[in-house]
């Protein structure tokens, strides 16, 4: 078994658990961290006939009471409304009403991740959670590190807070369910983490050509995106600085999948075409090598993934820009790839910025 520490002040650091088959031992797991004696699972309607029932049955076998909440999958999925119904559900007397002493487990991709961990957070002020994520893309990036959400209409992941879980559990076994798509939406974060921290995983990335290909190595490559990740999220928390890094692609991600009203691109495909606006933007300005968004391009091509993002008109543009996390007042910080491995951060004017992409998209 794979194990990272995440270490953080205030008594809020947590493991992470990486293991073939490790949805069965869930209930030994969150034994160890979790002492009282009632839990509420939550999942969509795409995981739950899959794994609910593993949970649950290794749940009980631990000596727990459960209870099962479930909403439609997917992204429109992913808003206040739907958080309002998981608050009744989990405050339902049947089988019991969940309480601040009670513990709350996320089983799902990113979107379960991130709407649970937020109706844990802001249900009763705050109740413990467990992270299970069964998507390549939530083991790898939207588990770890406290940041949980919802969409609002003009925007993804605007109404959120940080709020670290107690645990993440994560089975690689469960990539073997997604469909090729759903996997390779997924891979497109792990890209992410090559591109800004670790050319040695981008160079066994190109050594890849296909998900048979990729699957021996599973196990090793979300231990690298996770251990990437948790050493940026212990040095900057909040997101004020370096963590900045890991939105590599998602400043104009999160625009094309707007824009597309969620339906056109899913995460990971959009950040792929965020991705390479970036890299060749940042070749125009001098500030990424030359030769980096065609070997990125080459790599997104090789695993399905889009390259290019249809056309937006540049006032769309600016509109969602606004609302962009990373923005202060009419500018914005652009992740930028200098090379394969290594990241930078620079602040330049929203308008600026969208001529940018305007002249490349």
């Amino acid at each position: 078994m794979k194990s990272l520490h995440v270490n953080l002040s205030g008594g809020r650091d947590y493991d992470i658990f990486i293991q073939n088959g490790l949805l069965r031992q869930a209930g030994e797991k969150i034994k160890e961290v979790y002492k009282g004696g009632r839990i509420a699972v939550i999942t969509d309607s795409n995981v739950k006939p899959l794994y609910a029932e593993t949970v649950l049955e290794s749940l009980k076998k631990a000596g727990f009471q459960v209870k099962l909440l479930d909403f439609p999958a997917g992204e429109p999925s992913k808003n206040l409304d739907t958080v309002v119904s998981l608050y009744d559900g989990l405050l339902n007397p049947d089988p019991f009403p969940v309480t601040r002493g009670d513990l709350i487990v996320a089983l799902g991709g990113g979107v379960v991740g991130d709407m649970v961990g937020f109706a844990a957070a802001t249900l009763l002020r705050g109740i413990p959670f467990v992270q299970i994520p069964t998507t390549l893309l939530a083991q790898v990036d939207s588990s770890v590190g406290g940041k949980v959400a919802v969409d609002l209409k003009q925007g993804k992941n605007l109404a959120g807070v940080f709020y670290q879980p107690k645990r993440v559990l994560i089975d690689p076994e469960t990539l073997t369910t997604l469909s090729d798509r759903v996997f390779f939406d997924g891979l497109s974060e792990v890209i992410k983490y090559g591109m800004i921290r670790d050319e040695e995983l981008f160079e066994l990335l190109e050594s890849c050509h296909s998900r048979e290909e990729l699957l021996p190595h599973m196990e090793e490559i979300i231990r690298v995106c996770c251990h990437i990740k948790k050493e940026i999220v212990e040095r900057d928390e909040m997101d004020t600085g370096e963590r900045m890094v890991l939105n590599f692609g998602h400043t104009l991600g999160h625009a094309y999948e707007k824009l597309g009203h969620y339906s056109t691109y899913m995460h990971g495909e959009a950040v792929a075409c965020g991705m390479v606006s970036i890299c060749e933007i940042g070749e125009r300005q001098g500030r990424t090598l030359p030769g980096t968004a065609d070997r990125l391009k080459k790599m997104l091509c090789t695993y399905g993934l889009p390259v290019e993002a249809q056309k937006v008109p540049q006032e769309a543009l600016i509109g969602t820009l606004a609302y962009d996390k990373k923005g202060s007042g009419g500018s914005i910080t652009l992740v930028l790839c200098e090379r394969i491995g290594k990241a930078a951060l620079q602040k330049v004017p929203k308008e600026t910025f969208a001529q940018w992409v305007h002249e490349i998209v």
